[in-house]
């Protein structure tokens, strides 16, 4: 069994990983990154062919390099995998990739993560895996008659790829939204929402909304805040409206409640026979391979403050509102990295420092959609 060390080990290598990789190597520290997937910016290259940001590209660099694409260009799928392949040739960042940690402990002195080929083990671990892990669907998806054809919106692609015949897609987050719009210009759609959520044009008044968000000082509201408490539980569409879905040809009802073989009955009583359902319906976190002491609460999700953990040495980045709704962004999780890897860095040297409960916050338990749904970065 291989046994490597290091100071530090980065868990995930998207966009917070190499983030944090930047960071430590800016303070010669020793440390490596790993991931699951066979390529940096794998998850980006999987989502569907016309994804695009609904950030401009000013707002999409990571620290230390700019996102290569002028002002108010609103960079797709591939050209984001394109810039962080670039980003960790840039900075040289050491990463092992094809590498998942299966289990992560904690023997009172060193972290051990298991890897498929031995152990890894380090003085502190930055956990920048994402808040997008695990597809999730509902349990009523087992209710469809086997002739329907049923994908989440992870594996979803293009119109070509699915078979022809009407089609439902649900969930009313950005993706949901973007997929329908783009399914309904070469076939029946009908669009399933549970709850309305407020919807923001891209560019009121000729500026992005992001510029707008930027002058008022949204971008700078915090979680420990009341006001950043509150928002932290409600999400906006940016870009995208049900006149807008509907103005292209989709249909929308309401909550799916059942599924009844070929049929789908929704919460106003109305069905509908679909030959595809898209489910647009989030991601489930999953910490569970994370067995260390204290780190999690009872509903498996990770125990921080800003991103420390109350076990010292552990840290996480790249978690929704972990301090500021830019948290999971591409051009937002670099103030948080720089804040977690300075006090990560601050603990291996010093010592532990431990958080009271009172100080320790959650981050919100619903994945919602974070600039087109940024995927898993492990």
């Amino acid at each position: 069994m291989t046994i490597n060390h290091f100071d530090t080990l980065v868990i995930g290598g998207g966009q917070a990983g190499l983030a944090a990789g930047y960071h430590l190597s800016r303070r010669a520290a020793d440390f490596l990154i790993v991931d699951a997937n066979p390529t940096i910016g794998a998850v980006w290259h999987n989502r569907w062919d016309s994804l695009r940001l609904f950030t401009p590209a000013q707002y999409d660099g990571l620290p230390g390099m700019a996102f290569p694409a002028a002002h108010d260009i609103y960079p797709g799928k591939d050209a984001v995998a394109d810039y962080l392949r670039s980003y960790a040739d840039r900075f040289a960042l050491p990463i092992r990739l094809s590498t998942p940690v299966t289990r992560l402990s904690h023997d009172g002195q060193l972290f051990h993560a298991a890897i498929p080929d031995g152990t890894i083990s380090a003085r502190s671990v930055i956990v920048a895996t994402g808040p997008f892990q695990i597809p999730s669907v509902p349990t009523l998806a087992a209710d469809l008659a086997t002739e329907v054809v049923q994908l989440h919106s992870a594996d979803y692609r293009n119109p070509v790829d699915l078979p022809h015949g009407p089609t439902l897609v649900v969930g009313g987050g950005n993706s949901g939204f973007q997929i329908a719009e783009e399914l309904a210009a070469t076939r029946d759609v009908v669009m399933s929402i549970g709850k309305r959520v407020p919807a923001l044009p891209q560019r009121p008044l000729g500026r992005d909304i992001f510029w707008w968000l930027d002058r008022i000082g949204f971008s700078r509201i915090t979680m420990g805040s009341r006001l950043g408490r509150r928002l932290s539980t409600k999400d906006a569409l940016i870009g995208v409206s049900r006149r807008r879905l509907q103005r292209a040809g989709a249909v929308i009802r309401p909550r799916l409640i059942a599924a009844d073989g070929p049929d789908v009955v929704f919460s106003d009583d109305t069905r509908f026979v679909p030959s595809v359902v898209v489910w647009s319906t989030g991601y489930r976190r999953d910490y569970s391979w994370i067995d260390v002491s204290g780190a999690l609460d009872g509903g498996a999700l990770p125990i921080h403050r800003r991103g420390i953990s109350s076990t010292p040495g552990l840290g996480y980045v790249g978690l929704p509102w972990q301090h500021t709704r830019g948290s999971a962004l591409l051009g937002g999780v670099g103030r948080d990295v720089e804040y977690v890897v300075a006090r990560i860095n601050d603990l291996s040297v010093s010592g532990p420092i431990h958080a009271t409960q009172s100080q320790i916050s959650d981050t919100p338990r619903d994945a919602s959609d974070h600039q087109s749904r940024q995927g898993a970065n492990q």
